[in-house]
C-alpha cells in the first residue's frame, strides 16, 4: 500500500467514526511529531499496539481485501503481570470489502455492528490440520446459542453481535453500505494468535510516497 493511501484511509475513518457518533481517544489524532515527544508514560500504547492498524494482508488490493482497525484498549499476553485480560477495537469496512479466513488459538471475540450497513460473517470449525471442517458450528448471536451448518453466513444489522470462539474460522464483509463495528475480546495478540487459511501477512507492505500523517500501531518511536 502507498503511504498516501493509508493517510487518506485514516482521515476517512476519522470522519466516518465522527459521523457515526464514535468518539476516538486523543492519541488517535497525534502526528508523528507529537509522538516523538511522548515519554515512557505512554509505553502502554506502544507496547500493547494501541492505535491505527490498516491492513490488506499484504495482498495489495485494499479495495476488495482490506480492513481498518483502531485498538482502543488492550493488555499484553507477553507480560507476566498483565492485568488487562480484555481488548476493544473499532473496525471499519467499506461496502464489499472482505477479510480472509482465519482463526485465533486463544482469543474469543464479540463482533458488534455499531452502525451503517450489514456485516456478514461466514463460519467454519477448523480441522486438526488447520483446514475448513464440514462439522456444524456453534453460533452465538446476542445471547442466543444454536448450531448451523458449516459455512453458514450470519448477517448482523446495526446493534447485533456475534461471538466468535477459539479455532473457529471466520471471514467477514460489509454489505449494503459502509460499516462501523466493534470488537470486544480477550487480550489481543496480532503477533502470534492468528492462523490464516492461506499464507498471508498480517500487516501491509508500505511504499513511502509521502510522509505519514499518523503512525500505525507498529510504527511508534521509542520513548527517549
Amino acid at each position: 500500500m502507498k503511504r498516501s493511501e493509508i493517510n487518506g484511509i485514516i482521515k476517512d475513518s476519522m470522519d466516518f467514526a465522527s459521523k457515526m457518533g464514535y468518539h476516538l481517544p486523543p492519541f488517535a489524532f497525534w502526528t508523528p511529531a507529537e509522538w516523538a515527544g511522548k515519554s515512557h508514560e505512554y509505553d502502554e500504547i506502544r507496547e500493547n499496539m494501541l492505535g491505527w492498524d490498516i491492513t490488506d494482508w499484504s495482498m495489495g488490493d485494499f479495495k476488495n481485501w482490506g480492513l481498518v482497525l483502531f485498538t482502543v484498549r488492550n493488555g499484553n499476553v507477553h507480560k507476566k503481570d498483565n492485568v488487562k485480560v480484555f481488548a476493544e477495537k473499532m473496525l471499519v469496512m467499506n461496502d464489499g470489502q472482505r477479510e480472509p479466513f482465519h482463526y485465533h488459538w486463544n482469543k474469543v471475540e464479540d463482533i458488534i455492528n455499531r452502525g451503517g450497513g450489514t456485516l456478514v460473517i461466514k463460519l467454519y470449525n477448523s480441522t486438526d490440520d488447520d483446514k475448513l471442517a464440514d462439522t456444524a458450528v456453534h453460533v452465538a448471536v446476542d445471547g442466543r446459542n444454536f448450531t448451523m451448518p458449516a459455512g453458514c453466513e450470519i448477517a448482523l444489522k446495526p446493534g447485533e453481535s456475534l461471538t466468535i470462539f477459539t479455532r473457529q474460522f471466520h471471514k467477514m464483509w460489509a454489505k449494503g453500505g459502509k460499516v462501523l463495528a466493534a470488537e470486544i475480546s480477550k487480550t489481543n495478540d496480532d503477533q502470534e494468535d492468528n492462523c490464516f487459511l492461506e499464507d498471508l501477512g498480517r500487516f501491509p507492505r508500505i511504499e513511502e510516497d509521502e510522509p505519514p500523517a499518523y503512525l500505525l500501531c507498529n510504527e511508534y518511536p521509542k520513548a527517549k
